[in-house]
Protein backbone atom coordinates (compact mmCIF):
# COMPACT_ATOMS: atom_id res chain seq x y z
CA UNK A 1 0.00 0.00 0.00
CA UNK A 2 1.36 3.61 -0.94
CA UNK A 3 3.07 5.47 2.09
CA UNK A 4 1.84 8.74 2.35
CA UNK A 5 2.08 11.64 4.76
CA UNK A 6 -0.35 10.35 7.72
CA UNK A 7 -3.18 12.66 8.89
CA UNK A 8 -3.88 12.49 11.90
CA UNK A 9 -7.74 11.96 13.05
CA UNK A 10 -9.90 14.13 15.22
CA UNK A 11 -10.97 11.81 18.34
CA UNK A 12 -14.13 10.97 16.96
CA UNK A 13 -12.82 10.39 13.47
CA UNK A 14 -15.41 13.02 12.21
CA UNK A 15 -14.13 16.49 10.41
CA UNK A 16 -17.55 18.79 9.69
CA UNK A 17 -16.42 22.32 8.91
CA UNK A 18 -20.17 23.30 8.29
CA UNK A 19 -23.53 22.62 10.55
CA UNK A 20 -26.58 23.73 9.69
CA UNK A 21 -29.72 25.25 11.13
CA UNK A 22 -28.91 28.72 11.97
CA UNK A 23 -24.82 28.25 11.91
CA UNK A 24 -22.70 28.10 8.66
CA UNK A 25 -19.41 28.57 7.72
CA UNK A 26 -18.75 31.02 5.16
CA UNK A 27 -16.09 31.09 2.72
CA UNK A 28 -16.10 34.95 1.73
CA UNK A 29 -12.82 36.60 2.74
CA UNK A 30 -14.80 39.06 4.78
CA UNK A 31 -15.63 36.73 7.08
CA UNK A 32 -12.37 34.64 6.82
CA UNK A 33 -11.53 35.74 10.96
CA UNK A 34 -15.19 34.24 12.00
CA UNK A 35 -15.30 30.28 11.99
CA UNK A 36 -18.71 30.45 12.47
CA UNK A 37 -21.98 32.99 11.03
CA UNK A 38 -25.32 33.36 11.99
CA UNK A 39 -26.28 33.93 8.59
CA UNK A 40 -29.80 35.04 6.85
CA UNK A 41 -31.56 33.57 4.20
CA UNK A 42 -30.17 36.51 1.79
CA UNK A 43 -26.52 36.29 2.89
CA UNK A 44 -26.27 32.61 2.58
CA UNK A 45 -27.19 33.57 -1.06
CA UNK A 46 -25.08 36.17 -1.40
CA UNK A 47 -22.07 34.26 0.22
CA UNK A 48 -20.70 30.90 -1.69
CA UNK A 49 -20.45 28.28 1.05
CA UNK A 50 -18.36 25.31 1.87
CA UNK A 51 -20.13 21.96 2.98
CA UNK A 52 -17.37 19.44 4.11
CA UNK A 53 -18.60 16.22 5.99
CA UNK A 54 -17.13 12.99 6.61
CA UNK A 55 -17.82 9.79 8.45
CA UNK A 56 -21.73 10.44 9.32
CA UNK A 57 -24.60 8.36 8.75
CA UNK A 58 -27.15 10.08 6.44
CA UNK A 59 -30.29 9.81 7.86
CA UNK A 60 -33.14 10.85 5.21
CA UNK A 61 -33.92 14.15 7.57
CA UNK A 62 -30.42 14.91 7.35
CA UNK A 63 -30.09 14.69 3.82
CA UNK A 64 -33.18 16.77 3.44
CA UNK A 65 -31.58 19.58 5.65
CA UNK A 66 -28.08 19.12 3.49
CA UNK A 67 -29.68 19.23 0.12
CA UNK A 68 -31.31 22.98 0.78
CA UNK A 69 -27.76 24.32 1.56
CA UNK A 70 -25.98 22.28 -1.16
CA UNK A 71 -27.78 24.80 -3.71
CA UNK A 72 -25.48 27.67 -2.99
CA UNK A 73 -22.49 25.89 -1.64
CA UNK A 74 -18.98 25.87 -4.31
CA UNK A 75 -17.78 23.12 -2.55
CA UNK A 76 -19.55 20.16 -1.53
CA UNK A 77 -17.43 17.02 0.45
CA UNK A 78 -19.18 13.82 1.93
CA UNK A 79 -16.93 11.42 2.00
CA UNK A 80 -17.33 8.32 4.06
CA UNK A 81 -20.93 9.08 4.17
CA UNK A 82 -23.18 5.89 3.19
CA UNK A 83 -24.26 7.44 0.19
CA UNK A 84 -25.38 5.48 -2.62
CA UNK A 85 -27.51 5.54 -5.98
CA UNK A 86 -29.87 7.18 -4.59
CA UNK A 87 -28.66 10.16 -3.19
CA UNK A 88 -26.63 10.78 -6.77
CA UNK A 89 -30.23 11.40 -8.18
CA UNK A 90 -30.55 14.49 -5.69
CA UNK A 91 -26.66 15.18 -6.31
CA UNK A 92 -27.15 15.63 -10.06
CA UNK A 93 -30.10 17.80 -9.14
CA UNK A 94 -27.85 19.91 -7.24
CA UNK A 95 -24.92 19.96 -10.48
CA UNK A 96 -27.93 21.48 -12.42
CA UNK A 97 -28.81 24.43 -10.63
CA UNK A 98 -25.92 25.41 -8.80
CA UNK A 99 -23.55 27.16 -11.63
CA UNK A 100 -21.32 28.24 -8.42
CA UNK A 101 -19.90 24.49 -7.15
CA UNK A 102 -16.73 24.10 -8.31
CA UNK A 103 -15.85 20.77 -6.20
CA UNK A 104 -17.04 17.67 -5.50
CA UNK A 105 -15.84 15.10 -3.45
CA UNK A 106 -17.62 12.03 -2.46
CA UNK A 107 -14.72 9.53 -1.77
CA UNK A 108 -15.39 6.02 0.33
CA UNK A 109 -19.53 5.50 -0.53
CA UNK A 110 -21.06 2.85 -2.48
CA UNK A 111 -22.41 5.01 -5.27
CA UNK A 112 -21.60 2.09 -8.07
CA UNK A 113 -21.95 2.79 -11.82
CA UNK A 114 -26.19 3.64 -11.11
CA UNK A 115 -24.62 6.20 -9.12
CA UNK A 116 -22.53 8.07 -11.87
CA UNK A 117 -24.86 7.78 -14.61
CA UNK A 118 -27.06 9.86 -12.29
CA UNK A 119 -24.40 12.21 -11.35
CA UNK A 120 -23.07 12.48 -15.00
CA UNK A 121 -26.50 13.81 -16.29
CA UNK A 122 -25.93 16.50 -13.96
CA UNK A 123 -22.51 17.10 -15.05
CA UNK A 124 -23.83 16.86 -18.83
CA UNK A 125 -25.74 19.78 -18.63
CA UNK A 126 -24.87 23.41 -20.15
CA UNK A 127 -24.81 25.20 -16.21
CA UNK A 128 -22.39 23.13 -14.82
CA UNK A 129 -18.89 24.34 -14.15
CA UNK A 130 -17.72 21.73 -11.96
CA UNK A 131 -13.65 22.14 -11.67
CA UNK A 132 -12.87 19.10 -9.45
CA UNK A 133 -14.47 15.42 -9.35
CA UNK A 134 -13.50 12.87 -6.43
CA UNK A 135 -14.92 9.34 -7.00
CA UNK A 136 -11.91 7.27 -4.74
CA UNK A 137 -13.67 4.05 -3.63
CA UNK A 138 -17.01 4.44 -4.76
CA UNK A 139 -17.41 0.86 -6.14
CA UNK A 140 -17.12 1.87 -9.69
CA UNK A 141 -16.10 -0.83 -12.51
CA UNK A 142 -15.62 -0.04 -16.12
CA UNK A 143 -19.49 0.23 -16.98
CA UNK A 144 -18.65 3.82 -15.52
CA UNK A 145 -15.93 4.90 -18.10
CA UNK A 146 -18.12 5.27 -21.09
CA UNK A 147 -20.05 7.83 -18.77
CA UNK A 148 -17.16 9.67 -17.64
CA UNK A 149 -15.95 9.36 -20.97
CA UNK A 150 -18.58 11.83 -22.29
CA UNK A 151 -18.43 14.24 -19.47
CA UNK A 152 -14.15 14.05 -20.45
CA UNK A 153 -15.82 15.38 -23.74
CA UNK A 154 -18.20 17.38 -23.10
CA UNK A 155 -17.23 19.32 -19.69
CA UNK A 156 -13.75 22.33 -20.58
CA UNK A 157 -14.17 23.49 -17.18
CA UNK A 158 -13.29 19.72 -15.20
CA UNK A 159 -9.84 20.07 -14.35
CA UNK A 160 -9.75 17.21 -12.26
CA UNK A 161 -10.60 13.50 -12.20
CA UNK A 162 -9.93 11.07 -8.84
CA UNK A 163 -10.90 7.58 -9.84
CA UNK A 164 -8.72 6.01 -8.03
CA UNK A 165 -9.46 2.31 -5.66
CA UNK A 166 -11.95 1.16 -8.18
CA UNK A 167 -12.08 -1.92 -10.78
CA UNK A 168 -11.93 0.28 -13.36
CA UNK A 169 -9.36 -2.68 -15.40
CA UNK A 170 -7.47 -1.59 -18.52
CA UNK A 171 -10.53 -2.08 -20.90
CA UNK A 172 -12.05 1.35 -18.82
CA UNK A 173 -9.49 3.75 -18.75
CA UNK A 174 -8.59 3.38 -22.61
CA UNK A 175 -12.40 4.30 -22.75
CA UNK A 176 -11.68 7.36 -20.52
CA UNK A 177 -8.30 7.78 -22.53
CA UNK A 178 -11.15 8.58 -25.42
CA UNK A 179 -12.38 10.94 -23.26
CA UNK A 180 -9.27 12.80 -23.10
CA UNK A 181 -7.91 13.10 -26.41
CA UNK A 182 -11.23 15.33 -26.81
CA UNK A 183 -10.46 18.52 -27.97
CA UNK A 184 -12.79 20.07 -25.56
CA UNK A 185 -11.19 18.22 -22.48
CA UNK A 186 -8.90 20.60 -20.51
CA UNK A 187 -8.12 17.71 -17.71
CA UNK A 188 -5.07 18.86 -15.52
CA UNK A 189 -5.15 16.46 -12.89
CA UNK A 190 -5.81 12.61 -13.39
CA UNK A 191 -5.94 10.35 -10.43
CA UNK A 192 -5.75 6.23 -11.39
CA UNK A 193 -4.55 4.91 -8.21
CA UNK A 194 -5.40 1.27 -7.69
CA UNK A 195 -7.43 1.03 -10.40
CA UNK A 196 -6.42 -2.37 -11.67
CA UNK A 197 -4.20 -1.16 -14.61
CA UNK A 198 -1.86 -3.76 -16.55
CA UNK A 199 0.77 -2.93 -19.33
CA UNK A 200 -1.38 -3.06 -21.75
CA UNK A 201 -2.72 0.93 -20.56
CA UNK A 202 0.16 2.26 -21.82
CA UNK A 203 0.18 2.83 -25.20
CA UNK A 204 -3.47 4.41 -24.62
CA UNK A 205 -2.34 6.40 -22.01
CA UNK A 206 0.87 7.97 -24.57
CA UNK A 207 -1.49 8.43 -27.10
CA UNK A 208 -3.46 10.59 -24.32
CA UNK A 209 -0.79 12.44 -22.95
CA UNK A 210 0.70 13.65 -26.55
CA UNK A 211 -2.84 14.79 -27.24
CA UNK A 212 -3.49 16.70 -24.01
CA UNK A 213 -0.38 19.71 -23.66
CA UNK A 214 -2.98 20.55 -20.21
CA UNK A 215 -2.02 17.31 -18.48
CA UNK A 216 -0.27 18.44 -14.86
CA UNK A 217 -0.38 15.48 -13.00
CA UNK A 218 -0.62 11.61 -13.26
CA UNK A 219 -1.04 9.00 -10.66
CA UNK A 220 -0.81 5.43 -11.74
CA UNK A 221 0.27 3.69 -8.12
CA UNK A 222 -0.51 0.78 -7.10
CA UNK A 223 -1.13 -0.54 -10.66
CA UNK A 224 0.73 -3.69 -12.08
CA UNK A 225 2.31 -1.74 -14.91
CA UNK A 226 6.07 -3.34 -14.78
CA UNK A 227 9.18 -2.41 -16.36
CA UNK A 228 8.50 -2.59 -19.97
CA UNK A 229 5.50 -0.17 -19.41
CA UNK A 230 6.73 2.47 -17.40
CA UNK A 231 9.88 2.10 -20.07
CA UNK A 232 7.12 3.45 -22.89
CA UNK A 233 5.35 5.79 -20.60
CA UNK A 234 8.77 7.44 -19.72
CA UNK A 235 9.44 7.42 -23.57
CA UNK A 236 6.27 8.78 -24.24
CA UNK A 237 6.41 11.41 -21.64
CA UNK A 238 9.85 12.64 -23.11
CA UNK A 239 8.37 13.21 -26.61
CA UNK A 240 5.01 14.58 -25.10
CA UNK A 241 4.03 18.59 -25.11
CA UNK A 242 2.60 18.60 -22.06
CA UNK A 243 4.12 20.14 -18.86
CA UNK A 244 3.73 17.27 -16.30
CA UNK A 245 4.47 18.62 -12.91
CA UNK A 246 3.36 15.37 -11.08
CA UNK A 247 4.32 11.62 -11.75
CA UNK A 248 3.24 8.84 -9.36
CA UNK A 249 4.20 5.06 -9.97
CA UNK A 250 4.83 3.70 -6.08
CA UNK A 251 3.95 0.07 -6.02
CA UNK A 252 3.95 -0.65 -10.24
CA UNK A 253 6.39 -3.79 -10.02
CA UNK A 254 9.65 -1.07 -11.16
CA UNK A 255 13.33 -2.29 -10.79
CA UNK A 256 16.35 -0.50 -11.63
CA UNK A 257 15.94 -1.98 -15.53
CA UNK A 258 12.87 1.34 -15.70
CA UNK A 259 15.55 3.65 -13.87
CA UNK A 260 17.91 4.84 -16.48
CA UNK A 261 14.33 6.12 -18.97
CA UNK A 262 12.74 8.00 -15.33
CA UNK A 263 15.76 9.69 -14.81
CA UNK A 264 15.33 10.73 -18.49
CA UNK A 265 12.22 12.47 -18.09
CA UNK A 266 13.88 13.99 -14.82
CA UNK A 267 16.47 15.58 -17.18
CA UNK A 268 13.90 16.22 -20.41
CA UNK A 269 11.04 17.76 -18.20
CA UNK A 270 11.42 20.91 -16.25
CA UNK A 271 8.15 20.91 -15.57
CA UNK A 272 7.98 17.89 -12.84
CA UNK A 273 8.42 18.84 -9.55
CA UNK A 274 7.19 15.44 -7.64
CA UNK A 275 8.24 12.14 -8.37
CA UNK A 276 6.92 9.37 -6.26
CA UNK A 277 8.17 6.00 -7.34
CA UNK A 278 8.46 4.50 -3.55
CA UNK A 279 7.52 0.45 -3.27
CA UNK A 280 9.60 -0.60 -6.00
CA UNK A 281 12.52 -2.17 -5.79
CA UNK A 282 14.75 -0.19 -7.47
CA UNK A 283 17.63 -1.10 -5.37
CA UNK A 284 21.35 1.41 -4.89
CA UNK A 285 21.41 0.41 -9.09
CA UNK A 286 18.18 2.15 -9.48
CA UNK A 287 18.80 5.07 -7.33
CA UNK A 288 22.21 5.87 -8.93
CA UNK A 289 20.82 6.04 -12.34
CA UNK A 290 17.81 8.17 -10.66
CA UNK A 291 20.20 10.78 -9.57
CA UNK A 292 22.17 11.25 -12.81
CA UNK A 293 18.66 13.12 -13.93
CA UNK A 294 18.00 14.18 -10.76
CA UNK A 295 21.50 16.00 -11.07
CA UNK A 296 20.79 17.13 -14.12
CA UNK A 297 20.47 21.41 -14.70
CA UNK A 298 17.41 21.06 -16.48
CA UNK A 299 15.60 19.07 -13.67
CA UNK A 300 13.97 21.19 -10.72
CA UNK A 301 12.68 18.39 -8.45
CA UNK A 302 10.62 19.27 -5.55
CA UNK A 303 9.65 16.48 -4.42
CA UNK A 304 10.86 12.96 -4.40
CA UNK A 305 9.83 9.89 -2.34
CA UNK A 306 11.86 7.03 -2.52
CA UNK A 307 10.42 4.87 0.98
CA UNK A 308 10.66 1.20 0.87
CA UNK A 309 12.75 1.11 -2.16
CA UNK A 310 15.86 -1.46 -0.80
CA UNK A 311 18.27 1.40 -0.51
CA UNK A 312 21.18 0.73 1.64
CA UNK A 313 23.94 3.42 2.65
CA UNK A 314 25.61 2.90 -0.49
CA UNK A 315 22.75 5.02 -1.85
CA UNK A 316 23.48 7.71 0.24
CA UNK A 317 26.70 8.73 -1.33
CA UNK A 318 24.77 9.82 -4.67
CA UNK A 319 21.49 11.29 -2.70
CA UNK A 320 24.45 13.59 -0.79
CA UNK A 321 25.09 15.01 -3.94
CA UNK A 322 21.82 15.62 -5.04
CA UNK A 323 20.68 16.96 -1.36
CA UNK A 324 23.78 19.57 -1.83
CA UNK A 325 23.51 20.85 -5.51
CA UNK A 326 19.52 20.79 -5.92
CA UNK A 327 18.24 23.86 -4.46
CA UNK A 328 14.71 23.25 -5.55
CA UNK A 329 14.30 20.05 -3.47
CA UNK A 330 12.30 20.67 -0.75
CA UNK A 331 11.02 17.21 0.40
CA UNK A 332 12.38 13.92 0.57
CA UNK A 333 10.96 10.72 1.48
CA UNK A 334 13.66 7.72 2.36
CA UNK A 335 11.32 5.92 5.24
CA UNK A 336 11.77 2.01 5.19
CA UNK A 337 15.45 1.60 3.59
CA UNK A 338 18.23 0.31 4.97
CA UNK A 339 20.30 3.70 5.22
CA UNK A 340 22.07 2.74 8.60
CA UNK A 341 24.33 5.48 10.59
CA UNK A 342 26.64 5.41 8.05
CA UNK A 343 24.32 6.62 5.20
CA UNK A 344 22.90 9.22 7.66
CA UNK A 345 25.73 10.58 8.29
CA UNK A 346 26.46 10.92 4.87
CA UNK A 347 23.05 13.06 4.37
CA UNK A 348 23.41 15.29 7.25
CA UNK A 349 27.30 15.89 5.42
CA UNK A 350 25.04 17.06 2.43
CA UNK A 351 22.67 18.72 4.55
CA UNK A 352 24.71 21.54 5.95
CA UNK A 353 25.90 22.74 2.65
CA UNK A 354 24.58 26.17 2.28
CA UNK A 355 23.18 24.92 -1.04
CA UNK A 356 20.65 22.71 0.55
CA UNK A 357 17.32 23.78 1.14
CA UNK A 358 15.98 20.84 2.34
CA UNK A 359 12.56 21.44 4.51
CA UNK A 360 11.31 18.08 4.80
CA UNK A 361 13.13 14.84 5.38
CA UNK A 362 11.35 11.51 6.29
CA UNK A 363 13.57 8.56 7.70
CA UNK A 364 11.34 6.66 9.54
CA UNK A 365 12.43 3.13 10.14
CA UNK A 366 16.37 3.60 8.66
CA UNK A 367 17.91 1.34 11.11
CA UNK A 368 19.45 4.38 12.88
CA UNK A 369 20.78 4.89 16.33
CA UNK A 370 21.85 7.04 19.05
CA UNK A 371 25.47 6.72 16.91
CA UNK A 372 24.17 8.87 13.98
CA UNK A 373 22.22 12.12 16.62
CA UNK A 374 25.25 14.03 16.86
CA UNK A 375 25.27 14.27 12.90
CA UNK A 376 21.20 14.73 12.88
CA UNK A 377 21.97 17.28 15.69
CA UNK A 378 24.60 19.54 14.02
CA UNK A 379 22.34 19.77 11.06
CA UNK A 380 19.74 20.83 13.10
CA UNK A 381 21.74 23.91 14.33
CA UNK A 382 23.17 24.75 11.34
CA UNK A 383 20.08 24.33 8.83
CA UNK A 384 17.56 26.94 8.81
CA UNK A 385 15.42 25.35 6.09
CA UNK A 386 14.74 22.12 7.93
CA UNK A 387 11.06 22.40 9.37
CA UNK A 388 9.69 18.84 9.05
CA UNK A 389 11.78 15.85 10.41
CA UNK A 390 10.42 12.18 10.41
CA UNK A 391 12.77 10.20 12.85
CA UNK A 392 10.68 7.97 14.08
CA UNK A 393 10.78 3.72 14.50
CA UNK A 394 14.65 3.95 15.29
CA UNK A 395 16.43 3.00 18.21
CA UNK A 396 17.74 6.30 18.97
CA UNK A 397 16.82 5.96 23.26
CA UNK A 398 17.27 8.19 25.91
CA UNK A 399 21.03 9.13 24.81
CA UNK A 400 20.14 9.77 21.21
CA UNK A 401 17.30 12.08 21.56
CA UNK A 402 18.78 13.87 24.10
CA UNK A 403 21.47 14.38 21.69
CA UNK A 404 18.63 15.93 19.38
CA UNK A 405 17.48 18.31 21.38
CA UNK A 406 20.84 20.38 21.79
CA UNK A 407 20.75 21.03 17.85
CA UNK A 408 16.66 21.96 18.79
CA UNK A 409 17.39 23.99 21.20
CA UNK A 410 19.99 25.83 19.09
CA UNK A 411 18.56 29.81 17.53
CA UNK A 412 19.16 28.67 14.05
CA UNK A 413 16.61 25.18 14.26
CA UNK A 414 13.45 25.74 12.39
CA UNK A 415 11.96 22.54 13.01
CA UNK A 416 8.14 23.01 13.28
CA UNK A 417 7.31 18.98 13.11
CA UNK A 418 8.99 16.29 14.68
CA UNK A 419 8.09 12.42 15.09
CA UNK A 420 9.93 10.43 16.91
CA UNK A 421 7.29 7.50 17.62
CA UNK A 422 8.61 4.30 18.85
CA UNK A 423 12.34 5.79 19.39
CA UNK A 424 13.00 3.71 23.11
CA UNK A 425 12.38 6.84 24.71
CA UNK A 426 11.55 6.80 28.45
CA UNK A 427 9.97 8.85 30.90
CA UNK A 428 13.84 10.20 31.62
CA UNK A 429 13.72 11.84 28.04
CA UNK A 430 10.79 14.14 29.15
CA UNK A 431 12.21 16.66 30.74
CA UNK A 432 14.28 17.58 27.77
CA UNK A 433 11.43 17.18 25.70
CA UNK A 434 9.47 19.76 27.82
CA UNK A 435 12.36 22.29 27.94
CA UNK A 436 12.36 22.51 23.99
CA UNK A 437 8.37 22.28 23.99
CA UNK A 438 8.53 25.36 26.06
CA UNK A 439 11.78 27.27 24.39
CA UNK A 440 11.01 26.18 20.76
CA UNK A 441 7.97 28.19 20.01
CA UNK A 442 8.05 27.79 16.32
CA UNK A 443 7.82 23.73 17.03
CA UNK A 444 4.22 22.96 16.70
CA UNK A 445 3.98 19.46 16.61
CA UNK A 446 5.56 16.63 18.22
CA UNK A 447 4.99 12.44 18.09
CA UNK A 448 6.10 10.44 20.41
CA UNK A 449 3.55 7.53 20.47
CA UNK A 450 5.01 3.83 20.93
CA UNK A 451 7.55 5.10 23.91
CA UNK A 452 7.23 4.08 27.03
CA UNK A 453 6.98 7.21 28.89
CA UNK A 454 4.53 6.35 31.58
CA UNK A 455 2.76 8.48 33.88
CA UNK A 456 5.70 11.05 35.13
CA UNK A 457 7.26 11.48 31.58
CA UNK A 458 3.39 12.40 30.49
CA UNK A 459 2.54 14.98 33.44
CA UNK A 460 6.08 16.50 32.27
CA UNK A 461 4.52 16.88 28.51
CA UNK A 462 1.55 18.49 30.11
CA UNK A 463 3.15 20.80 32.47
CA UNK A 464 4.78 22.05 29.76
CA UNK A 465 1.94 22.56 27.22
CA UNK A 466 0.37 24.60 30.44
CA UNK A 467 3.09 27.11 29.79
CA UNK A 468 2.21 29.84 27.69
CA UNK A 469 5.37 30.17 25.84
CA UNK A 470 4.43 26.57 24.59
CA UNK A 471 3.12 27.46 21.21
CA UNK A 472 2.19 23.50 20.63
CA UNK A 473 -0.50 22.86 18.49
CA UNK A 474 -0.60 18.75 18.16
CA UNK A 475 0.86 16.29 20.81
CA UNK A 476 0.46 12.93 19.46
CA UNK A 477 0.40 9.83 22.31
CA UNK A 478 -0.64 6.81 20.89
CA UNK A 479 -0.65 3.52 22.44
CA UNK A 480 0.94 5.27 25.88
CA UNK A 481 -0.66 3.77 28.90
CA UNK A 482 -1.21 6.48 31.89
CA UNK A 483 -3.49 6.18 35.28
CA UNK A 484 -6.13 8.10 36.30
CA UNK A 485 -4.44 11.23 37.77
CA UNK A 486 -3.16 11.48 33.68
CA UNK A 487 -6.64 10.87 32.80
CA UNK A 488 -7.35 13.97 34.89
CA UNK A 489 -4.86 16.25 34.03
CA UNK A 490 -5.28 15.77 30.34
CA UNK A 491 -8.98 16.55 30.84
CA UNK A 492 -8.30 19.45 32.35
CA UNK A 493 -5.61 20.64 29.80
CA UNK A 494 -8.22 20.12 27.21
CA UNK A 495 -10.27 23.16 28.64
CA UNK A 496 -7.24 25.41 29.87
CA UNK A 497 -5.63 24.82 26.58
CA UNK A 498 -8.17 24.12 23.89
CA UNK A 499 -5.63 25.31 21.34
CA UNK A 500 -3.64 22.15 21.52
CA UNK A 501 -4.62 19.21 20.28
CA UNK A 502 -3.45 15.94 22.55
CA UNK A 503 -4.38 12.77 20.45
CA UNK A 504 -4.10 9.08 21.97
Amino acid sequence: MAHRKESVPSPRGISQRVTFGPLVRCASPLYSDMPWCLCSEDLFSTFKMDLDIQCEEMNPSRWAELLSTMKSCSTIRLDDCNLSSSNCKDLSSIIHTNPSLKELKLNNNELGDAGIEYLCKGLLTPSCSLQKLWLQNCNLTSASCETLRSVLSAQPSLTELHVGDNKLGTAGVKVLCQGLMNPNCKLQKLQLEYCELTADIVEALNAALQAKPTLKELSLSNNTLGDTAVKQLCRGLVEASCDLELLHLENCGITSDSCRDISAVLSSKPSLLDLAVGDNKIGDTGLALLCQGLLHPNCKIQKLWLWDCDLTSASCKDLSRVFSTKETLLEVSLIDNNLRDSGMEMLCQALKDPKAHLQELWVRECGLTAACCKAVSSVLSVNKHLQVLHIGENKLGNAGVEILCEGLLHPNCNIHSLWLGNCDITAACCATLANVMVTKQNLTELDLSYNTLEDEGVMKLCEAVRNPNCKMQQLILYDIFWGPEVDDELKALEEARPDVKIIS
